[in-house]
């Protein structure tokens, strides 16, 4: 990485807030920083906007400074307030668990031997055992209770009522950084701008209980055009873990990134070189029905969090799934999460299957059969890409692959898939 590590981060557009600028830029160039960016398991996993944080992390370990990776085994247990109103206490056991799988997850995004190895830390370690009055008076007597009070999301949850095990949330994140600078010699703490508050209130605890000043840095929330927040689907959250979001449910939300967008996305995601980045982004403004700089965006994603190969297969289903590929090839497990993504429809298939124009309309391709008949003397009608073009025909037991699964096309776009099986 050439440059000053800011000025990257920077025309990445991963800037949004800095405690103190030219203090940051001259000890970021003094030599090897320890620095923290922290995750709370209140789900079982990380998810797109997290991936943000994660990148940011391995490009400064890229710029040759440490990280420490931390899962917030406490702070998972309390939850951040929300605007929206108190969040559910999962139990100890669960959000243990969450803690082990998180921490499986981070691992592949920064290097742990390198120069400047990174270090998963969990902040259980430091609070499991502290008696709550150290707690109090080394750490809360550092809160004015105004400033707290002051706080945007404190101060919109006060009518609605807040409870006092969420309103001191802002204290424990901040004696993360207090723990962290004593145990390891942490000067920087990153994180998303929504955390703000949280990451200045700990800078401020490190000044008030030790007298250093250290930094802290945050990146801007990631939108879509509209200003909304990017990383949610009609189906909820786009995840990092497999289970949750299949690799090619991943890949295809980043394909469908807006045109005005996607350079931005890639600036964010992807290691593409800045110059790459703006002849993609010319490209989707030139030839927009290419979508190039949305097919290089869903790549380098789907492969860093899923692996290269992983990314390779699922764009070969994608292609496939609207006659560019053979479906044939697919193994089942990615033609099953293609066809959920796009969507299927499960039909019967004793005693017999259905005809052709039954499976339009059945699967939703088309609203009647009348509708399906003209579809298909057309010559708008596929089963698994081979068009077929006699109203008459029906489905085969021959068609279905892997035993169970049929694509139905209209047209070049409309896809549906059917799950055969001996009952519904």
């Amino acid at each position: 990485m050439s440059g000053h590590v800011l000025d990257h981060l920077e025309a990445r557009g991963l800037v949004a807030h800095v405690t103190d600028r030219d203090a940051l830029r001259a000890e970021l160039s003094a030599g090897p920083v320890t620095f923290y960016v922290g995750f709370d398991p209140t789900a079982p996993s990380l998810h797109t906007g997290n991936l943000v944080q994660l990148l940011t992390a391995r490009r400064l370990q890229l710029a040759g400074h440490r990280p420490l990776i931390l899962v917030g085994g406490a702070t998972g247990l309390i939850g951040d307030p929300k605007d929206a109103g108190e969040r559910t206490l999962h139990a100890k056991d669960v959000v243990g668990s969450w803690v082990e799988r998180i921490r499986a997850q981070v691992q592949r995004f920064v290097d742990f031997d390198g120069p400047q190895p990174a270090t998963v830390v969990n902040n259980l370690d430091w609070t499991a055992s502290l008696p709550v009055l150290d707690f109090l008076r080394d750490v809360g007597k550092h809160f004015p209770v105004n400033r707290m009070l002051a706080r945007d999301v404190v101060r919109s949850r006060l009518e609605a009522g807040i409870s006092y095990t969420e309103f001191s949330y802002v204290l424990l994140q901040s004696m993360d950084y207090l723990e962290l600078f004593r145990r390891y010699g942490c000067r920087l703490q990153t994180g998303g701008s929504d955390q703000w508050g949280n990451i200045t209130a700990g800078v401020e605890l490190v000044r008030r209980a030790s007298g250093a000043h250290v930094h802290a840095l945050a990146t801007p929330l990631v939108t879509k055009a509209d200003g909304t927040k990017y990383g949610k689907t009609e189906s909820g959250t786009v995840w990092l873990d497999a289970e949750l979001t299949s690799p090619y449910a991943l890949h295809q939300f980043f394909l469908r990134a807006e045109d005005a967008m996607v350079g931005a996305y890639l600036r964010i995601f992807t290691s593409r070189p800045l110059e790459e980045i703006q002849n993609l982004e010319r490209d989707a403004a030139q030839r927009p029905a290419g979508r190039e700089a949305q097919r290089a965006l869903a790549h380098d994603i789907t492969a860093l969090v899923h692996g290269e190969q992983e990314a390779l297969a699922v764009a070969a289903a994608a292609a496939a799934l609207f006659g560019r590929g053979d479906l044939n090839v697919l193994p089942e497990p990615i033609l099953a999460a293609a066809l959920t993504e796009a969507g299927y429809a499960c039909l019967p298939s004793l005693p017999a299957l259905p005809s052709l124009v039954d499976a339009l309309v059945d699967s939703g391709l088309e609203t009647s059969r009348s509708a399906a008949r003209r579809t298909i003397a057309d010559g708008g009608a596929y089963v698994n890409n081979e068009r077929l073009t006699d109203p008459a025909a029906g489905l085969e037991a021959r068609m279905a692959l892997h035993g169970r699964w049929v694509v139905l096309r209209k047209g070049k776009r409309s896809v549906q898939g059917l799950l055969l099986s001996p009952e519904v």
